[in-house]
């Protein structure tokens, strides 16, 4: 079986978008094509299903997203025994984070443990924070830097390197969303509001309004932190967002931050991975290595 052929299937299988897969795995669409056409003549059934406007998993492909999860966890945990007698390991891990937690988190991180596995080579994979979570339960990632949900999955470890609060941020440009911030009283019912498209940034701010019995009026919702940050400071409305994301922005000066009561709960940052991938000598040096750390 071509491994690196499941590795494509599997993201092809999270993304169901062929351009968005042949991008992030730097190969061209034509190439992804005939790799998921190779396997499709393996299998002996069509693994996607394929029109104009979407891609889907057929039922054969729903059961062999289960087999090329197994069988590459079955290739690791193999490669894995014949490392187990080696000090210095070698191979490759995945990671994922936001832009934010990249430069926030990882360059002391990465440093230390290059330092220990010069050899060992780490993916990084940057995106909407919301994503995390999902991507190592799917076990497309092996590690994440993720904020720690409300209700962790029990196959998940979650180990905490940091805290940020979260701040709702307004713009400082001349504008409507201006004109409720500066009211004598805010009318929190007609200012525009910047929210996640998804997320636990997103359930905090709804726990927020209903909790104050405000219907909220949302003017769009946005995937990533940092967008939610461009979106206020262009002067489309109000959002909140971790205020590690605010401190790293360069739009932070034409953001200013509003002081709420209540306050809003903060997040709790850590690596996130499968507990099973923690037997992976490679996933647990860098799992250990924040330890280090924190």
């Amino acid at each position: 079986m071509d491994y690196q052929g499941l590795k494509l299937f599997l993201h092809l299988a999270s993304t169901l978008h062929f351009g968005q897969t042949s991008e992030a795995c730097f190969i061209s669409p034509s190439t992804l094509s005939r790799h998921i056409k190779r396997l499709e003549e393996e299998v002996g059934k069509p693994l996607f299903e394929r029109d104009k406007r979407k891609v889907s998993l057929t039922r054969a492909g729903e059961l062999f997203r289960q087999y090329a999860s197994e069988t590459l966890a079955n290739w690791n945990r193999f490669q894995e025994t014949l490392q187990e007698e080696t000090t210095l390991l070698s191979g490759e891990i995945s990671m994922y984070c936001s832009v934010t937690a990249s430069y926030s988190f990882l360059s002391d991180l990465l440093v230390t443990y290059r330092q220990r596995q010069p050899s060992v080579e780490v993916k990084l994979h940057t995106g909407d924070a919301a994503y995390s979570i999902p991507k190592v339960v799917a076990g497309e990632e092996d590690i994440v830097i993720a904020a720690k949900p409300e209700h962790l999955p029990a196959s998940l470890s979650f180990k905490p390197i940091a805290t940020s609060g979260l701040v709702f941020i307004a713009p400082t440009v001349s504008c409507l969303a201006r004109e409720f911030v500066d009211a004598e009283i805010m009318d929190w019912e007609r200012v525009p509001i910047i929210q996640a498209e998804q997320g636990l940034i997103k359930q905090r701010l709804q726990l927020w309004f209903r909790q104050q019995g405000i219907k909220p009026n949302v003017y769009t919702s946005v995937a990533g932190h940092e967008a939610i940050v461009s979106m206020v400071s262009l002067g489309f409305g109000v959002g909140i967002v971790p205020e590690l994301v605010l401190l790293n922005s360069p739009l932070a000066n034409k953001i200013q931050q509003l002081t709420v009561d209540p306050v809003l709960q903060p997040f709790t940052i850590g690596l996130c991975v499968q507990t099973r991938r923690l037997q992976n000598p490679l996933v647990k040096t860098f799992w250990d290595t924040a330890k280090v750390l924190g």
